[in-house]
């Protein structure tokens, strides 16, 4: 069997339960065609580089599958004929990673800091070649 990682976007205004549901849903598709669900990670809600379908915010969920080919195909044919899936996106593999994913591991980071306070560091403000403020010239 092949190694899949499978990620699709849910529109906005789907509760978190409705997402659990669509991916029991499409669990119990590919485990018909002979595959299952090595891993599957959702990332909840967050904002699209640009409008989809009227969405400016989708939840993310990210599955590895270790299927056919044959039961991944179907799964996606149902995700398009699903109104709820807005887009979703296939890649076979030659392994699955292990632990969380580069999105959550980013997610735990950022949420660490800011209960921290940490902020990022800004760099110097930019002077003009003759050390003077940038902004003191724009201003003139």
């Amino acid at each position: 069997m092949a190694l899949y990682e499978h990620v699709f976007l849910v529109r906005q205004d789907a509760t978190p339960q409705q997402v659990d549901a669509l991916v029991e849903q499409f669990k119990g598709v590919v485990e018909t065609g002979g595959g299952k669900f090595a891993k599957i990670e959702n990332w909840g809600l967050r904002s699209l580089a640009y409008r989809i379908r009227k969405n400016r915010k989708a939840h993310y969920a990210l599955i590895n599958i270790d299927a056919p080919h044959a039961a991944v195909a179907e799964m996606e044919r149902q995700m398009s004929l699903s109104e709820d899936v807005i887009r979703f996106m296939t890649v076979r593999v030659e392994k699955h990673e292990e632990g969380p994913s580069a999105v959550l591991v980013r997610r735990e980071r950022d949420e660490r800091r800011a209960e921290r306070g940490d902020r990022p560091e800004r760099g110097p403000r930019r002077r003009d070649e003759f050390g003077d403020d940038a902004a003191d010239e724009e201003s003139n």
